[in-house]
């Protein structure tokens, strides 16, 4: 083969994590993600980068990055999250609990310590994001709950659950021994970039729409019916999910 050949592998994976040996060079690992239907790799492109543990570390985050912002149901339980918590120190402990939760996870699934099938996690994790849009809702009936005191606990426990559901997108690329400690370090750095990322843009959001006149007299509506389409999609994810477990 030569730097010209081009592969397109019809895989059904997020990624492939791919090693070329070149005659008389040092193999050149890369992580090639999926466009459409396919994975496509062109040869060239490895014969400008290394396989040192610093552009390692930079794919890895960069996918843990992608990863979390592509995925949506993450997203909105951490969406829920905000409505549910009041105060930023609040804020602060509830989303350091549930980094904390999902790279416990992730480590030991990564590790090979917890296995579980994918289906029923991906239904759990729907229903997480089911039962934060419930409690928020009765939060605002003036309903309190073991979420709205202590919303930390609940993004802990949930965590759990969702850092299985991360480990998952790991595994899928097919990662050699070698790489695992790097691979899960930076993994979970991307992810809490992209979770920070997301967290900032939500809360400026929020904070322009409040500048609008009058707003704050819609406040509390606007809330509930982002809360309650948030429900909406996790309940149809759940039923989808839970249906795939049994086909």
């Amino acid at each position: 083969m030569t730097s010209e050949d081009r592969l397109v592998l019809p895989w059904n994976r997020e990624g492939a994590l791919l090693t070329v040996r070149w005659f008389g060079q040092e193999p050149v690992t890369r992580l090639v993600k999926r466009e459409g239907t396919t994975i496509e790799v062109n040869l060239d492109e490895w014969l400008a980068v290394s396989g040192s543990a610093s552009r390692a570390a930079k794919r890895y985050t960069i996918l843990g990055f992608e990863h979390i912002l592509e995925g949506l149901d993450h997203l909105l339980f951490v969406l829920a999250l905000l409505f549910l918590v009041e105060g930023w120190w609040m804020l602060i402990k509830t989303i350091t609990a549930f980094t904390v939760a999902h790279s416990i996870t992730l480590g030991l699934a990564t590790l090979g310590f917890v296995s579980l099938p994918s289906a029923p996690v991906e239904a759990a994790i729907a229903l997480s994001i089911v039962f934060l849009a419930s409690e928020i809702v009765w939060k605002s009936r003036g309903r309190s709950s073991l979420a709205a005191r202590a919303p930390w606990v609940v993004a802990f426990a949930f965590g759990l659950l969702h850092g299985l559901g991360f480990a998952g997108a790991l595994a899928e690329i097919g990662l050699p021994p070698s790489e695992i400690p790097i691979a899960l370090l930076f993994f979970n750095v991307g992810v809490e970039l992209g979770q920070l990322t997301f967290v900032a843009a939500a809360l400026v959001v929020g904070w322009a729409f409040l500048q609008i006149p009058a707003a704050q007299r819609w406040e509390t509506s606007a809330q509930l019916i982002l809360v309650y389409g948030i429900g909406t999609i996790a309940t149809y994810w759940m039923i989808e999910r839970t249906y795939s477990i049994f086909v």
